[in-house]
């Protein structure tokens, strides 16, 4: 089907959802009505198209005219300039959506191959994209902050709020590797360590449904540099989702009421995400092939701290500015890496 008899369907149906509206009732009117929003921007960019175009002609036609050529010219060169612009901006935004793009997302930093290394890159980590969301004016709520004992961490998840969140992070998923001199290294030599990442989008009670009877739930006395009160009562919570073997724990909070809440919304995040991989073949199967094994070879991204370069090995692209992508300034990869999968998703559409 050509783009012309796209959007002339397109804009077909956005009528046909005008005047089913005027007639509809209870639950139609609210069906139709989401329809109707997600097809209003898309007519809108069909009319600019189209506007654009007639335009173009328009100018085409006085170009014949000698009195009119030169303000003709000018107009119509800039119109064949503005034409291809609009018409891919109509086509990426005819690709199928990923209804989980739009939303929040649970994140997940955890330390993989190197030991201490790797638990305190995985710290610093964390904290570049606290600070990312906060630029970005997302929310950023720590749901698990597991601290190691020389100032890393053993894993940490937050959740991340706002519009738009899971379609800008899910690009982090995969493991990253750091290259760089260690504070305990003596002998000034470069060690290699790892951090696995995984992203999650953010379930509600609606998307996913939970059976009491398929959870074991044990509390537990926390313990780490969480404080002086998490060893004193068992606020810790591990929650294990029998039917997948799913384990999520938690002990962040001295209530063992709000760590168990913190856990059911990871559990239920981890279990959405699971049956979207089962829908949607293309995706991974399951969490773990989110993240890999966490081994050295398995990288998405290096940051290399001696030459102060960050490379991301998917779209081979390199920026020698560690500093500032580690204070949480990730735009410049994130938007490579949209702007690269909806280059392969326009191919694959055959654009």
């Amino acid at each position: 089907m050509s783009l012309a008899e796209k959007l002339d369907r397109l804009l077909y149906r956005a009528d046909e959802v005008r005047a089913l509206l005027e007639s509809a009732n209870g639950p139609q009117i609210g069906a139709l009505a989401r329809e109707l929003a997600e097809l209003d921007p898309l007519v809108g960019k069909v009319k600019a198209l189209r506007a654009a175009e007639q335009a173009r002609n328009d100018a085409e036609t006085m170009l014949a005219d000698p009195e009119m050529r030169d303000l003709a010219q000018e107009e119509y060169h800039a119109l064949r300039e503005a034409i291809p612009r609009l018409e891919r901006d109509l086509q990426l935004a005819l690709l199928p959506k990923d209804a989980a793009d739009a939303g929040s997302a649970i994140l997940e930093v955890r330390p993989a191959a190197g030991g201490d290394e790797a638990g305190l890159f995985a710290g610093e980590l964390f904290t570049a994209y606290q600070r990312y969301a906060a630029a970005q004016g997302w929310r950023f709520g720590v749901l698990n902050y597991d601290q190691s004992e020389l100032g890393g961490i053993k894993g940490a998840v937050a959740e991340v709020e706002g519009q738009g969140v899971f379609a800008r992070l899910k690009f982090e998923v995969g493991v990253h590797r750091v290259q760089r001199v260690p504070a305990t290294e003596t002998q000034g030599r470069i060690h290699t360590s790892t951090v696995t990442v995984a992203v999650l989008p953010e379930a509600e009670e609606v998307d996913i449904q939970i059976s009491e009877s398929d959870l074991r739930i044990d509390t537990y006395r926390a313990s780490g540099a969480g404080g002086q009160h998490v060893n004193k009562t068992d606020s810790a919570v591990r929650i294990t989702h029998l039917p997948t073997g799913t384990v999520v724990a938690m002990q962040e909070e001295r209530s063992q009421h709000k760590n168990r809440a913190k856990a059911m919304k990871v559990l239920r995040a981890r279990l959405y995400e699971q049956q979207r991989s089962q829908v949607d073949a293309s995706r991974s199967a399951d969490r773990r092939a989110q993240v890999g094994t966490g081994d050295r070879s398995e990288r998405i991204r290096t940051y290399n701290f001696p030459q102060g370069r960050v490379t991301d090995h998917r779209i081979g692209l390199t920026l020698h500015k560690i500093d500032r992508i580690m204070q949480g300034d990730l735009d410049d990869i994130i938007n490579a890496l949209i702007a690269d999968d909806e280059a392969a998703r326009l191919a694959a559409e055959g654009v």
